[in-house]
């Protein structure tokens, strides 16, 4: 029995991947789970491991080549066993069907199936999201108000992991293909004074510089405090219904070399400031040489996109299907203002909310930008 090694989904928005590296050659001794190759997608370089013994039979794509999901790409065999079957089968990968299979099948070389006829199973390395503590709860869109409150169960959640911009009539066609519908947006945008803010974190920095928080770190934690205050906006909507989450699972994109990604800091509300500076550096620093797991990037429940470090004011982000809005922020500056009658110079910072409106009309999201704006601008809210 013959293993047909093919290219696998390794994340939920990948096409096609790239062989980075054989961590075999042909002749080589294989065991089910060893790791096979290393595949780059669209969004991390990833290791796709065997799911047969044997021998390494014949490599069908050279380091460097891509092929698209399904397609037949090494064959695992006994050393004597006639492979010619499957040999014939690199020419006609099941990707040519439409519906790629998605792992690798063990057939009897002998009488492969067409590629017509190869049925789609389990994906290696696929993603598998952590939903422990998440719930679900479904509900059609008008009736999420009374949703809220009831029974729950574990939850998996294929989110896609990039935003981009409504720039121009190309930012709306992504937006489109993302699965956006743009007739079910809501823009919410609010001013936030920033001197607190900015002042505990240099107070927190200059006591222990070792930790080096960051305003966003502070935007993350007061995002998924406001999150849990405000449990219809940490929702997303699937399959027609809605879904609510107990904890703040916040995607934070981070710019790569070939676009951006969103990796997640799981349960940010339940975690420190410092523990969550450690862990965003920790996984932008992962992302940036496509090293994260499918399931570090897949499945937030909000995310937040910060491109106030290049100079922009104000921006909207397209919402990451299915999560049910993304918070937008820009630069903090020095601006006047009026306070007690007085015009005063002070720290100020714009953030734009993008909400599904199937999830979160613009008063629930209104009420959740308040309390965001609130806690933000008197930060010691965060240990009360």
């Amino acid at each position: 029995m013959a293993t047909q090694v093919i290219m696998p989904k390794l994340s939920p928005t990948m096409e096609e991947g790239q062989l980075s590296r054989w961590l075999k050659k042909e002749g080589d001794k294989v065991s089910m789970g060893e790791p096979l190759a290393e595949i780059d997608t669209d969004k991390a370089t990833m290791e796709m491991q065997a799911l047969g013994d044997g021998v390494l039979r014949k490599i069908l794509i050279k380091e460097g080549e891509s092929a698209p999901l399904g397609q037949l790409i090494a064959i695992i065999g006994e050393p004597d066993e006639d492979i010619s079957a499957l040999e014939g089968l690199a020419a006609k990968s099941p990707a040519a069907s439409g519906k790629p299979a998605e792992a690798t099948a063990e057939v009897d070389a002998a009488s492969a199936p067409t590629a017509a006829d190869q049925a789609p199973v389990a994906a290696v390395g696929e993603a598998v999201n952590d939903a422990d503590g998440k719930a679900r709860q479904d509900a059609d869109a008008e009736s999420r108000g009374s949703a809220a409150g009831n029974g729950s169960q574990a939850a998996k959640s294929g989110a896609t992991s990039s935003d981009r911009l409504i720039v121009s009539p190309l930012a709306a066609r992504m937006a489109a293909e993302a699965g956006v519908d743009l007739r079910s947006l809501s823009v919410l945008t609010t001013e936030i004074e920033m001197d607190r803010a900015a002042e505990m974190r240099r107070g927190i920095n200059d006591s222990d510089p070792d930790l080096k928080i960051s305003i966003n770190d502070i935007i993350i934690k007061v995002a998924a405090a406001a999150l849990i205050e405000h449990r219809l906006v940490n929702a997303s909507f699937q399959d027609k219904t809605v879904r609510y989450y107990e904890r703040a699972d916040i995607g934070v994109a981070v710019a790569i070399e070939d676009g951006l990604i969103t990796p997640i800091v799981r349960s940010a509300d339940r975690k420190s400031l410092s523990a969550i500076a450690r862990e965003v550096r920790e996984l932008a620093e992962r992302a940036r040489h496509r090293k994260l797991r499918p399931e570090e990037y897949t499945g937030a429940s909000f995310s937040v996109s910060n491109l106030g470090m290049f100079g922009i004011d104000e921006f909207t982000a397209v919402i990451n299907p299915p999560e049910g809005a993304i918070l937008a922020v820009g630069a903090m500056s020095a601006k006047p203002v009026v306070s007690d009658g007085a015009i005063v110079v002070r720290q100020m910072m714009r953030v734009t909310m993008s909400c599904d409106h199937r999830v979160i009309d613009g008063a629930t999201g209104a009420k959740f930008l308040q309390t965001f704006k609130k806690i933000l601008e008197n930060p010691l809210y965060l240990v009360v």
